[in-house]
């Protein structure tokens, strides 16, 4: 019996429905029916007794059940134990983040080495107008960005941080005083531009092009690092959203963060190429799915 018959097997022996079955497993009603009756025919005997009302097992199904399910158990703890193996070896995952995010993340590397100390975890910094180039060539195994990632290549895995957002301005704008800052406030103001290296999907999940009520925001001068972004907002010709982690680590003189008030929460997850998704990057994916996002 094959690896794929046997887990359509099992997992019609859970749901006792052919069409739940098939819709669980994303293959074909068809290929369930074809799987079960070629071994029913291997074996010579009924796994299960079908009527037009529902489905059941046989006690000679009931049994392999029980069997396969201890197989299929072993097999993966097998797999699991060589996998944690391969993790002891030493092996380094480079990760991208956005300036101090890694300061951030200390919960989640910390619950990943505890369970994989032979692993290291080394941080890379990445830039807003060039979010992908590094993973794509290797440089970095997993980056932190911002959602959506919609690109055909890459995994989006768990959400590792969440947090609001802040508008940074410079103190002599007439929004330092206020405090807090609205979405609508962008529109009479110039926010940077990120260039094209960054698709416009996702640079406008952090700067909109549009308010809530439909009003233009301007993109002004172009800036390709974060500490780009600080010297254009620092000299008034712009303002900028970022995401708050932002005003935690840094104070720059000439600058105000305002919390953006009316802004919804940004999501930052676990993205790797497509091609990459080695057990070391499971691993981290996992700690971070057991873990649960970190609020910012």
């Amino acid at each position: 019996m094959e690896l794929r018959d046997i887990e359509i097997f099992l997992t019609l022996a859970e749901e006792l429905h052919f069409g739940r079955t098939a819709e669980r497993l994303h293959v074909s009603q068809a290929r369930v029916s074809q799987a079960i009756g070629r071994q029913e025919r291997r074996l010579g005997v009924a796994l299960f007794d079908r009527t037009s009302r529902r489905v059941s097992m046989t006690p000679v199904g009931r049994r392999l059940r029980e069997d396969l399910q201890q197989a299929l158990d072993l097999l993966h703890a097998g797999l699991a134990r060589a996998e944690a193996a391969a993790l002891g070896a030493g092996q380094t995952l480079r990760l991208g983040v956005f300036g101090h995010a890694g300061h951030e993340l200390c919960p989640l590397i910390d619950a990943f080495l505890a369970r994989h100390p032979g692993c290291e975890v080394q941080f890379g910094e990445i830039n807003g107008s060039d979010p992908f180039t590094a993973l794509r060539t290797g440089d970095h195994d997993a980056h932190v960005l911002w959602l959506p990632v919609a690109e055909p290549d890459l995994v989006v895995g768990p959400t590792v941080l969440t947090g609001g957002r802040v508008l940074a301005v410079s103190a002599h704008h007439p929004l330092a005083g206020h405090g807090t800052a609205s979405l609508e406030d962008l529109a009479d103001n110039q926010v940077v531009d990120l260039g094209p290296a960054a698709p416009e999907y996702w640079v406008s999940a952090m700067a909109p092009t549009r308010t809530p009520l439909g009003r233009r925001i301007p993109r002004g001068p172009a800036a390709r690092t974060f500490h780009e972004i600080l010297s254009l907002v620092a000299s008034g010709h712009c303002v900028h959203p970022l995401g708050e982690v932002a005003a935690r680590y840094n104070n720059p003189p000439g600058i105000v963060f305002l919390p953006i008030r009316d802004a919804p929460a940004i999501h930052f997850a676990l993205t790797w190429r497509s091609d990459n998704d080695g057990p070391v990057i499971r691993a981290l994916a996992q700690a971070a799915a057991d873990l649960g996002p970190i609020a910012l």
